[in-house]
């Protein structure tokens, strides 16, 4: 099982680095943005760092005694929300994932930003991390964990979360019963894949030991970020098919426009859960959480896209 998840997520993320370059983000966030005011004209840049904010403020982190926390991050895409994480709060983080030239790529910007003492990533299966932790965070990580192992899942990171511990997750899922993957996207985009529905999450969880503690449903997001990642994908599609090929390019096309379909007008939705082991572990109301993101909204700039064509434009 393990070879066949490190082989998925190759199949998945190991493409090349320029193809996510040519339509993500400028921090490569391959999860959902988080639109506060669609009607605004927010940058996808702006939504992936408001995205950044809406987790760092679940996890309950204060930043006078953040460099004393350890955060693990399952599934750590290209390393954007541990980065995040510790030059707001100076957290102590671990990355895992299993795409060989994702973590190449989280190493290099951790060396980068002179936090690689503080911030470290490694190319293994969760399942082998050791140690305790304060908070756990897997973004975009339990659509590829696939339901017979979500046991396996919350059963190792029970383990690994300290008493007073706070775990978050957030993925792709249903807004209603269990389903199943169509084989297209199984055979083409996320091999070994299932998006579950909440009551798999909570049911799960709960025999293990967590207290869910906080459930968000986010509703109409990911199909705006879908959107954007359309629209960046087809202004560079002479040189998606010079990286590749037409078919390839077709298929990408395809699954971009169909999955902002899916949560536009069908039944996907992302779901965020927030995990305790004991339930004084949290403030007695949610206020925190818009507080905190407040704070940090206002904390940071987003970044131009370095490929926007108003950019280039006027450059030139």
């Amino acid at each position: 099982m393990r070879g066949k998840a490190r082989k998925n997520a190759e199949h998945t993320y190991n493409l090349t680095r320029r193809l996510y370059e040519l339509f993500l983000d400028e921090d490569r966030q391959y999860t959902m943005a988080y639109y506060r005011d669609p009607a605004a004209g927010t940058s996808l840049e702006q939504a992936q760092l408001d995205k950044k904010a809406h987790i760092a403020a679940k996890l309950c982190l204060d930043p006078a005694t953040g460099s004393a926390k350890r955060v693990l991050d399952i599934g750590c895409g290209w390393g954007g929300l541990a980065l995040y994480l510790n030059r707001h709060y100076g957290v102590e983080v671990l990355g895992v994932a299993l795409a060989p030239d994702q973590i190449e790529f989280c190493k290099e910007r951790a060396k980068a930003a002179g936090v690689d003492d503080k911030v470290k990533f490694a190319l293994m299966d969760y399942r082998d991390v050791e140690g305790d932790f304060d908070r756990i965070t897997s973004v975009g990580l339990l659509e590829h964990v696939g339901t017979p192992q979500y046991p396996d899942f919350y059963k190792h990171t029970f383990k690994l979360l300290k008493p007073d511990g706070i775990m978050f997750s957030h993925c792709c899922g249903r807004a209603g019963p269990p389903g199943a993957t169509d084989a297209w996207t199984r055979k083409y985009i996320f091999p070994g894949g299932y998006i579950p529905a909440l009551s798999e999450l909570v049911s799960e969880s709960e025999k293990h030991g967590f207290e869910v503690t906080d459930v968000e449903a986010m509703r109409f997001h990911y199909a705006h970020t879908l959107e954007e990642w359309y629209n960046r994908t087809q202004l560079h599609r002479d040189e998606i098919v010079d990286l590749y090929d037409e078919k390839f390019y077709r298929m990408w096309e395809f699954y971009l426009a169909g999955a902002e379909q899916a949560f536009r007008h069908g039944g996907l939705v992302n779901w965020q859960l927030q995990y305790v082991k004991r339930r004084d572990a949290l403030p007695m109301t949610r206020d925190y959480m818009v507080e905190e993101s407040a704070r940090l909204r206002a904390a940071d700039t987003a970044p131009h896209w370095h490929l926007d064509p108003v950019l280039r434009d006027a450059a030139e």
